[in-house]
């Protein structure tokens, strides 16, 4: 089942995927008496959430942590993406003030169901929606200056996220590419984790309190590299679809 915000007449909605409507849901999700059947085109695909807070994991893939000159972590590493840095599909990328250019990294991310605190790797698959792809654009300059990645992680649309949220997919044996202006640069599957989606939420929730809605992004690739103004960007997932967005 794929599942996507959209909207409508001004107006967000929830909804599920049916053919070429979409039935709107609830914010967890869920159908009631007061659902609407629209029809996509007269609709705008936004960002599939809006979560309290996206968790993210660097160095989760051996080739990218080889590209990237790390050394393999013990365990995994964690830093966080604001809300305020979520792009939608086909929403710009924006490259800041003082660069002429951004990196993109192609992510499978994970989107939380309902309250998760000290969940187990086995109990995991229960807290969780389902999948959606994810742009984890980085200011490289200012992450290599600062010895840390808060600031180079969280610029305004720093985040592309969508365009749907699949519900029935094999999270740690995905086919992820990135094209750059229809080149292939990033290529691998979720088989690569280091530390699959299950031992990450077991990791996270141990510390912190994932909301419904909360993402989980999973760490990208070899082959990240700049994008620039006039660039298009798109993540494409097998069984989740393609995220598309344009550099300004």
């Amino acid at each position: 089942m794929k599942l996507l915000r959209v909207s409508y007449k001004g107006k967000a909605f929830f909804g599920r995927l049916d053919g070429d409507h979409v039935i709107t849901l609830s914010e967890d999700y869920e159908e009631s008496n007061e659902s609407a059947r629209i029809f996509l085109g007269d609709t705008k695909i936004l960002a599939p959430v809006a979560p309290s807070k996206i968790m993210a994991v660097g160095l989760n893939y051996l080739d990218h942590i080889r590209e990237m000159g790390h050394d393999k972590p013990s365990s995994p590493v964690i830093f966080n993406k604001f809300p305020q840095c979520i792009a939608g599909p086909e929403e710009d990328i924006l490259i800041p003030d003082g660069t002429d250019c951004v990196d993109y990294e192609a992510e499978l991310a994970v989107v939380i169901a309902r309250y998760c605190y000290k969940v187990s790797k086995e109990e995991a698959k229960d807290y969780i929606l389902g999948a959606t792809c994810l742009n984890d654009v980085t200011y490289r300059k200012i992450q290599k200056s600062d010895g840390q990645w808060t600031r180079a992680k969280n610029y305004p649309s720093f985040c592309p996220i969508g365009p749907v949220i699949e519900t029935d997919l094999d999270y740690n044996n995905a086919d992820i590419e990135l094209l750059l202006n229809g080149e292939v640069k990033q290529k691998s599957n979720t088989r690569n984790f280091l530390w699959n989606v299950e031992e990450l939420i077991e990791f996270i929730s141990e510390f912190t309190v994932l909301y419904p809605g909360d993402v989980v992004t999973t760490g990208t690739t070899s082959g990240v590299g700049p994008m620039y103004s006039g660039d298009k960007v798109e993540i494409i997932i097998k069984g989740i679809g393609r995220l598309v967005n344009h550099v300004v």
